[in-house]
């Protein structure tokens, strides 16, 4: 009717934060650092559409999780292993066609409102019968095997925290190396852990074997730190 103001549309609601305060969330997110948490957008109002923006625009690679964007730690030591274990195994499955490998980059949707990118992943062909690989910027193909390449700013919270979490998306075998200690565990479930020294494809990639020797042969052993002299 002339004269009569239409009514203004009421402001989206903003999702509750479940956290009082950013020391809450580091805990709730196992513990990382304050700086490996992005403010853009604020803290609990994340999407995957915030997440691809940013993978677009920055040179760093995030997570999304609890509506949060999380930095994922990288460093030479860490992108050296990936590409090594990508190589190999892209290398046995020329001879063994049973699926595909993500790299470090990759941004997979394990569960609701949860994108992980593992270092290097596998994802079988039983998961895509068309045998392609989807085009979509995040992906929803669940891995059978998942590898993290440990970082000095990953602490063991947030590990324990990321093995729950692919296992209940339905990975089924883990492989944690730490470049630094030059040792690599094995995980079939998120308790049952296995120190190794060669890395067992086991039932998600039969007769695949990597001893941890060759993994590490480039590798330079890092600088160790210089003490401070006595006084005599």
């Amino acid at each position: 009717m002339p004269g009569v103001k239409p009514r203004p549309k009421p402001a989206a609601k903003r999702p509750r934060l479940q956290f009082h305060n950013v020391g809450e969330l580091l805990t709730h997110l196992g513990g990382v650092p304050a700086s490996r948490v992005c403010l853009d957008p604020p803290l609990g109002t994340a999407t995957k559409r915030d997440l691809i923006r940013l993978h677009a625009t920055e040179d760093k690679l995030y997570e999304l999780v609890d509506r949060t964007l999380v930095e994922k730690p990288t460093g030479s030591p860490e992108s050296f292993l990936a590409a090594e274990l990508i190589f190999l195994l892209r290398t046995f499955l020329q001879a063994n066609d049973w699926g595909f490998l993500y790299a470090p980059d990759a941004l997979i949707e394990m569960l609701p409102n949860l994108v992980r990118g593992p270092d290097v992943c596998f994802v079988s062909w039983d998961k895509r019968p068309d045998r392609t690989v989807p085009g979509e910027p995040i992906s929803t193909l669940i891995p059978d095997l998942a590898v993290e390449v440990l970082s000095p700013d990953n602490t063991r919270a947030e590990m324990e925290r990321k093995r729950g979490e692919y296992f209940r998306a339905g990975v089924r075998l883990v492989w944690e190396i730490d470049p630094a200690k030059r040792t690599a565990d094995a995980y079939t479930a998120p308790d049952a852990r296995t120190a190794v020294d060669v890395l067992d494809g086991g039932d998600v990639l039969p007769g695949f074997r990597l001893p941890l020797a060759k993994l590490f042969e480039r590798l330079a052993e890092p600088a160790r730190k210089k003490g401070r002299k006595k006084k005599g």
